[in-house]
């Protein structure tokens, strides 16, 4: 689906990304992880041409996608959504607003139906009792769930989460974590997963890759990442804590 080759990227004189090599599968959830500052977010973001590498190539599906045009580049940016960090969501809307919003500007449906179908949506991320409040209304793992549904409105086939729990409590986490696994188990989506958390990591992902000093330094199973006797691997499962999990309803 996804294919990472030979990917360098600077910020002056800073390299971040040394040549990353890395294959996704369509519908598979993939994690990637690494310690603070490592290009993980970098990587993601060259997918939706938020960035421009320096050398190599990015292919979606065969198609070679780091030598589009701006107006080349429209359709591949409609076929894959992003979920931030923050949760990007207007104040002066309410949910459901929010949610319309793309169905509006890029599905060119009437205010009245817009409405209508983010209802559907927030209900899909069991928010639709939440629809008419403001995102400062709500605890920051609804407003995540409700950045989720609006990416949903345009039904990519890709979606990327950038620290998706990060900042959340352990039940709000556990809930996003469900939800990832749901679209891509139910929805067939392919989800690429930034992520500082290994409870996430060893309970959702399907294949994991770790990057190190600018380059994939281990992609496998959890199976595999946890048998690993990597130095590198160990230290940094090492110095993140984790217990037992729980995933309860929504």
């Amino acid at each position: 689906m996804i294919e990472f080759r030979a990917v360098h990227k600077s910020f002056g004189s800073k390299k971040v990304l040394a040549g990353i090599d890395l294959s996704i599968h369509a519908s598979e959830v993939m994690f990637i992880i690494g310690t603070s500052g490592v290009g993980k977010s970098v990587t993601i973001k060259h997918l939706i041409g938020l960035l421009s590498i320096d050398s190599g190539e990015i292919h979606i599906e065969g198609q070679r996608i780091d030598t589009l045009s701006e107006h080349d580049f429209y359709p591949i940016r409609k076929r894959i959504g992003m979920v931030f960090q923050s949760s990007t969501l207007f104040d002066s809307m309410t949910l459901r607003e929010n949610v319309a919003l793309p169905l509006r500007k890029h599905g060119g449906i009437r205010a009245a139906e817009a409405l209508e179908r983010a209802s559907e949506f927030l209900d899909l991320v069991r928010m639709c009792d939440y629809q008419d409040r403001y995102p400062a209304q709500l605890s920051d793992g609804m407003r995540k769930r409700a950045a989720i549904a609006r990416t949903l409105t345009l039904d990519p086939e890709v979606i990327l989460f950038d620290e998706p729990t990060t900042g959340l409590d352990p039940v709000s986490a556990r809930r996003i974590d469900q939800l990832i696994s749901q679209l891509s188990s139910v929805q067939g989506k392919t989800c690429v997963v930034v992520s500082h958390d290994l409870e996430s990591t060893f309970s959702v992902a399907d294949r994991v890759a770790m990057i190190y000093r600018g380059v994939v330094h281990f992609c496998g199973t959890v199976k595999q990442l946890k048998d690993s006797n990597d130095p590198v691997i160990a230290q940094f499962i090492g110095g993140h804590s984790h217990g037992p999990m729980e995933t309860p309803g929504f």
